[in-house]
């Protein structure tokens, strides 16, 4: 009996002290803790470093594109950097710039100013009309600044190029001072620009295209953004020049040309007043970039943008009437200009 006791006492304190054991173990033994990774901030380390900010006089400046320019992204700033001052706070600078930006300068606008210089200049500083810009005729060297190229300026008025309406908003202006036509006379001759305001303003838009990044798309006439109520800078500033020379604006290639005018003479004085014939050359004046509305009839709208295409492309004959070079021009444009 004692033995009997003996061992179970014996199995026992064995059991206990296994039991102990696996506490201990259980209670001290740590846990592999299962640590997430944290995910990894990205970084410019791999990137060039970013040029830093100028200061001149506590004026901040930054000039440099690091956005990617085959998107015409561009973050170079031909001015100032304009900053808000909230109250209370400060505005830092230490992720300047975003590379996702472009300019709000998308087209660049020519004007005349049917003035002589002394009144030019009183108009577009003390009345409602500015342009950024105003081009004299005086044979020096100066061309005149009177609005802030961040600013908008009232140079274009109601105006459409393509989808774009109201261009103030994104565009340049050139003023230049030039008689236009005169009034009242019953026909219009208009002024002939002297060769030193041609080459200021080729200069000065060879330098606002080249800085914005303007498409030839988008150096447009005052008349070719409102057709139906201005006629500037006219049939007499040579378009073809500033492209031919300077590599400025849209000009049309001869032998597209002149493939479209041999189809045209064919038939054209034959579908002239048919109404789709019509319709078909509004709509290509429309795809070119004028803001004509197909009515399939020679009405008054289309007479003045067949009238304002003419002012640009064929200066020899503004008449407003759509001819067979005309149409052939138009075609050989829309061909070399697609909208893309």
């Amino acid at each position: 009996m004692r033995k009997t006791l003996y061992i179970i006492g014996l199995s026992t304190f064995v059991f206990s002290c296994t039991s102990q054991q696996n506490v201990k173990k259980n209670t001290y033994k740590p846990k592999t803790p299962v640590v997430q990774p944290k995910p990894v901030a990205k970084t410019q380390t791999s990137e060039a470093p970013k040029p830093k900010i100028t200061n001149e006089h506590g004026v901040e400046f930054f000039t440099t594109n690091i956005a990617d320019a085959t998107k015409n992204d561009n973050t170079a700033s031909y001015g100032s950097i304009v900053s808000a001052k909230p109250a209370g706070y400060k505005v830092v600078k230490t992720y300047f710039p975003a590379v996702a930006q472009n300019f709000r300068q998308r087209y660049l606008i020519l004007h005349y100013t049917a003035l002589p210089d002394d009144k030019s200049i009183t108009v577009l500083t003390q009345q409602a009309v500015s342009a950024h810009y105003l081009v004299n005729n005086t044979g020096d060297n100066e061309i005149y600044q009177l609005v802030d190229e961040n600013k908008r300026a009232y140079h274009a008025g109601v105006s459409s190029w393509r989808s774009d309406k109201n261009l103030n908003d994104t565009s340049i202006g050139i003023e230049i001072v030039n008689a236009g036509f005169p009034n009242g006379t019953g026909t219009r001759v208009f002024a002939p620009f002297s060769d030193d305001q041609v080459r200021k303003v080729a200069a000065l838009a060879k330098d606002i295209i080249t800085r914005y990044q303007i498409p030839a798309t988008n150096v447009l006439a005052h008349a070719d953004i409102a057709p139906a109520r201005k006629q500037d800078p006219g049939p007499m500033f040579p378009w073809k020049k500033l492209y031919d020379e300077y590599q400025i604006g849209m000009w049309y290639d001869q032998t597209t040309k002149q493939d479209y005018f041999d189809l045209a003479q064919e038939d054209f004085a034959v579908k002239y007043s048919d109404p789709s014939f019509i319709f078909g050359i509004q709509t290509a004046l429309q795809k070119f970039g004028y803001g004509v509305e197909p009515s399939g009839k020679w009405d008054d709208a289309t007479k003045k943008t067949i009238e304002a295409f003419q002012y640009h492309f064929r200066p020899q004959n503004y008449d407003g009437i759509m001819d067979a070079e005309t149409w052939a021009i138009l075609q050989a444009l829309n061909v070399k200009y697609s909208v893309k």
